[in-house]
C-alpha cells in the first residue's frame, strides 16, 4: 500500500481465513459477481474490526467516506481517514480496524468481470489500478470523492431494489468508479514516463493472454509478439503483478477451468479439451497441482456448496 507503515502487523499462526465475503466462507460458486455493502453492516458485528483475512478471485475496493481506520496490508499498517479508497486484489491478506461511526462501502468485484464481456473492452483504462494494493487519497480532491461517492450510492441503490437492466446498469456504474479511481490514482503518482510505458505493455500482455491463454502459447512467443524480450517480459510482470509471465498465463487457464468446471454441465473431458489440452489427463494433474483437488472434486464440492 502507498503509504508509510508504521509497524508489523501481527497475523494469526496457520493458514490466514479465506474468505468470499469476510465472515462467510468461501463457495466456489462465487465465481462471478459484483457486491456492494455499507461498511456498518458487516464490521459492527465484529467491534468495526475485519480480521486478517484473504479473498480468492476477488478484488476488494474499501470507499472510507467519513470516519477513518487502521489498515493493515500483507505486513504493512496505515491508519487512513476520509474520503478515501483501499484497493484490494485477489490473495492479500488484509484487515480493517474501523473507527466507530465511520461510513463508507466495500465492493467486492470477482476478477472475471475485469476479463470477461464489455468490461474486458475498458480494462487497459484501469489496469495499473489492480496491479498491487494501493491507497487513493481524496483529502484534495472533494469534487471527485462526491463523484465516486455519488456513483457507490447508486451502485448500492440498484442491489437493494432490483430492477430491469440491473447486471448492465451494474457494470456501468462500476466502470465508471474504476475510471473515476484510476483518474486520481494516475494524478497522485504523476507523469512518470518509465512506469506509464511498463504498465501500458503489461496491459498489452495481458490483452494478448485473454486472447490466447487456450491456445498454450509458450512465453517466449508472447514476448516475440509484444516485441520484447522474455526476461523483460518476465521482469515486467514481476515489477507489476508479483508474478512470472508464466503464472500469469496459469491464473488465467485456472480462472477459466473453474468457471467453466461451476457452470458448463459438460464431462470433464471436454473442458479440458475446450481449454487446449490435449490429454484429459494431463488436464487432471495440472489442474490438482494448483489447487489440490482433481476438477472432478472441484466441481463437487462447488455444487454441494
Amino acid at each position: 500500500m502507498e503509504q508509510d507503515a508504521e509497524g508489523p502487523a501481527r497475523t494469526p499462526s496457520g493458514a490466514v481465513p479465506l474468505f468470499a465475503l469476510y465472515g462467510e466462507e468461501a463457495r466456489l460458486t462465487d465465481a462471478e459477481f459484483i457486491h456492494i455493502e455499507d461498511i456498518e453492516s458487516r464490521s459492527r458485528l465484529y467491534d468495526w474490526g475485519i480480521g486478517s483475512h484473504t479473498h480468492r478471485g476477488l478484488f476488494q475496493l474499501v470507499a472510507v467516506l467519513d470516519g477513518g481506520a487502521r489498515v493493515q496490508i500483507d505486513d504493512r499498517v496505515a491508519e487512513v481517514a476520509a474520503p478515501c479508497v483501499i484497493v484490494v486484489p485477489p490473495a492479500v491478506v488484509h484487515s480493517f480496524q474501523f473507527r466507530p461511526g465511520s461510513h463508507g462501502y466495500v465492493l467486492t468485484v470477482a476478477e472475471v468481470m475485469l476479463f470477461d464481456g464489455a468490461s474486458a473492452q475498458s480494462r487497459p483504462l484501469f489496469e495499473a489500478l489492480f496491479l498491487r494494493p494501493c491507497l487513493i487519497d481524496f483529502t484534495d480532491a472533494p469534487a471527485a470523492a462526491g463523484r465516486v461517492s455519488a456513483l457507490l450510492d447508486q451502485l448500492m441503490t440498484e442491489f437493494r431494489w432490483p430492477q430491469l437492466g440491473r447486471s448492465a446498469m451494474c457494470e456501468w456504474l462500476l466502470r465508471g468508479v474504476l475510471l473515476l479511481l484510476e483518474r486520481q490514482r494516475a494524478a497522485a503518482a504523476g507523469a512518470d514516463p518509465a512506469e506509464r510505458v511498463r504498465t501500458e505493455l503489461f496491459a498489452r500482455f495481458r490483452a494478448l493472454v485473454e486472447q490466447r491463454f487456450t491456445e498454450h502459447w509458450p512465453i517466449p512467443r508472447y514476448a516475440d509478439a509484444l516485441g520484447i524480450t522474455e526476461s523483460r517480459l518476465n521482469r515486467l510482470c514481476r515489477h507489476l503483478a508479483g508474478r512470472s509471465a508464466f503464472e500469469v498465463v496459469q491464473d488465467r487457464l485456472l480462472l477459466e477451468a473453474k468457471r467453466r468446471l461451476v457452470y458448463i454441465a459438460a464431462p470433464v473431458s471436454m473442458i479440458a479439451y475446450e481449454l487446449g489440452f490435449q490429454d484429459p489427463g494431463y488436464f487432471n494433474r495440472v489442474f490438482k497441482r494448483l489447487t489440490g483437488k482433481t476438477p472432478a472434486a472441484f466441481r463437487r464440492e462447488a455444487r454441494a456448496g
